[in-house]
């Protein structure tokens, strides 16, 4: 049996990471969850990584071009769950540690300097704090690392093998 080409499954794992974004969409919009600035920006990663994704599989490179699209993979994937993990941890801090509710993430970005804005989303709020989803006891969050590591682990090791394009 041989597996599917590299540009398929860089075509798979754009389609898996515009499967989290439809879903985050649709938690947002029928759910009604409004995401909180830690939400955004791992939408943003997100985003980010099916970008790089859809790229690597419409460029289809030889090996030494398919190894740059796993370092970014890599890259990508990395920052997503750094900041999910952070959201995680956030969600599991003792009530009386958790930071007060702050703005929210356009307030942020539009009034404070770029990287005043990151100091303040990662500071944490409130509402970044508070579980009101759950999938087999696991927060969305959670939920984000294991789609990312899972993506990020795949994607590398996809653009890393030796395979005939």
């Amino acid at each position: 049996m041989t597996l599917p080409n590299r540009r398929l499954l860089n075509l798979a794992g754009f389609l898996a990471c515009a499967g989290m974004m439809g879903f985050a969409l649709f938690a947002q919009h029928i759910l009604l969850l409004d995401p909180c600035p830690l939400c955004i920006l791992q939408r943003i990663a997100t985003i980010s990584l099916g970008i790089v994704f859809l790229i690597a599989a419409l460029h289809n490179p030889g090996n030494i071009g398919a190894r740059v699209y796993g370092v970014l993979v890599g890259l990508v994937a990395a920052c997503g769950v750094s900041i999910a993990a952070w959201h995680v941890r956030l969600q599991n801090m003792p009530a009386d540690e958790v930071p007060s509710c702050g703005p929210g993430y356009d307030y942020i970005m539009e009034n404070f300097a770029f990287l005043d804005a990151l100091d303040l989303i990662f500071e944490g709020s409130g509402e970044c704090a508070e579980v009101v989803w759950r999938l087999l006891g696991l927060s969305m969050p959670t939920w984000v690392v294991i789609g990312l590591g899972g993506l990020g682990i795949a994607g590398i090791w996809n653009n890393f093998r030796k395979s005939p394009m």
